[in-house]
């Protein structure tokens, strides 16, 4: 089965198809056939893409909104120079959505119907920055494939739906979760959940064995503590904003904040809540950039002292969160860590790590130093009672797995 995955954003789309089937998702021989992204949709837009493990090619054209930018991935697909193996629209047999916000109501991923959808528009004042393009992108989608084409959610938060009632109710009056349900939710779901599977997969261990924390490091951040391969806790709450320290987010703070600033700087609560967004995190605290390559080349090359700071709280806060899980979890099997920092920057994962022995935590600075540019594999010491892992996310072949499972009637699973 052919299946496109599709993660929408407000003018961005990524895609990419993916040939599965049960076969494949046993053996883990599922095909990647095309990949690519849109950005700047509405105007000109910038079109990055790429057939198989093929170099990818830049381009512009001119598309005026979601279901153009589908249109035109499917045309590239199906054209007789792209390399793909497909000859017609007819050929894509589904579609996989990345959904930010499933709420309560989705555990798990979902056939798209009317009532799905009017769920997902339900949702949006939980998340309005997210949802609504992912709804674009459903309705493009069908506009472009036909109502005949099965399409299915895969929902950012349904992975947390686990957590116990002591992990995601906050401390306030009780009647604002009964009323509006104000809880933590969790996000990154998707990618802790395939790199949890990945886990068991790469060690042989059986889910019930296993205690692991994941850490999605990247632009955005968030620590998952997992047992018996289930989210028990997670860094992000209600929002993606609490956590750890992130590109521009600021991560935990002290609520109060928000009030004072208010009133010191003339500033509307939507005006802070864009600052500790947009402008806060490592932007905020280095003043130069959101990137750590950048921060990382920023501190070896001049010594900046504000960057080498935005590194360490980046650092310390991690730090911070593992020794909460490991008492949470009550010890740990491994940690892992996954996303484009967490992939590609041994530095970084040194750093989170360091200090940390008493815990059983201790690094090979060697086997730490090659794993980058998408390497997978250990780099704890020998001997060392904690595994640790560098094992790189892929949220879309999980997204086409899902996908498949639900239109075949079979239900998702690690």
């Amino acid at each position: 089965m052919k299946i496109l995955v599709l993660n929408v954003g407000s003018s961005s789309l990524k895609f990419q198809l993916i040939a599965t089937d049960k076969n494949a998702i046993d053996t883990n021989s599922d095909h990647r056939l095309a990949r690519g992204q849109i950005e700047r949709i509405g105007g000109e837009a910038i079109v990055t893409l790429s057939a198989g493990n093929a170099e990818p090619t830049r381009t512009t054209a001119s598309l005026r909104n979601n279901a153009d930018a589908v249109e035109y991935i499917i045309a590239w697909m199906i054209g007789g120079d792209s390399g793909v193996d497909i000859t017609s629209a007819a050929d894509i047999n589904a579609v996989g959505h990345r959904v930010v916000h499933g709420g309560e109501r989705f555990k798990q991923s979902t056939r798209i119907d009317g009532n799905v959808r009017r769920a997902i528009e339900d949702l949006i004042e939980l998340a309005p920055l997210h949802n609504p393009h992912n709804l674009r992108g459903i309705a493009a989608a069908a506009a472009v494939l036909g109502t005949h084409v099965p399409q299915v959610a895969v929902f950012d938060t349904a992975f947390h739906q686990s957590l116990p009632e002591t992990a995601y109710v906050y401390a306030i009056p009780y009647q604002f979760y009964r009323r509006y349900k104000v809880r933590r939710y969790g996000f990154h779901g998707t990618s802790h959940r395939y790199v949890s599977y990945r886990y068991h997969q790469l060690t042989g261990r059986t889910l019930e064995q296993t205690r692991i924390i994941t850490l999605h490091l990247g632009n955005g951040a968030s620590a998952c503590a997992i047992s018996a391969g289930h989210s028990v806790d997670t860094s992000m709450g209600f929002t993606p904003l609490e956590g750890l320290v992130m590109g521009t987010r600021s991560g935990d703070l002290d609520p109060a904040i928000v009030e004072y600033l208010g009133v010191k700087e003339g500033m509307s609560g939507g005006e802070v809540d864009a600052m500790l967004n947009k402008q806060s995190g490592l932007l905020g605290l280095s003043g130069v950039t959101a990137d750590m390559r950048e921060l990382l080349a920023e501190e070896s090359a001049n010594n900046d002292r504000r960057s080498r700071l935005a590194i360490d709280i980046f650092c310390y806060r991690a730090r911070k969160y593992i020794g909460a899980y490991i008492a949470a979890l009550n010890g740990v099997e491994a940690i892992v860590f996954a996303g484009g920092i967490g992939e590609n920057s041994p530095s970084i994962r040194e750093r989170i790590c360091r200090n940390m022995d008493w815990l059983g935590i201790q690094i090979d600075a060697d086997r730490n130093a090659i794993l980058k540019d998408g390497a997978e594999g250990r780099f704890d010491r020998d001997g060392a009672r904690v595994e640790l892992w560098t094992i790189p996310t892929d949220e879309e072949l999980l997204i086409a797995r899902d996908t498949w499972r639900v239109v075949n009637g079979e239900e998702p699973h690690l």
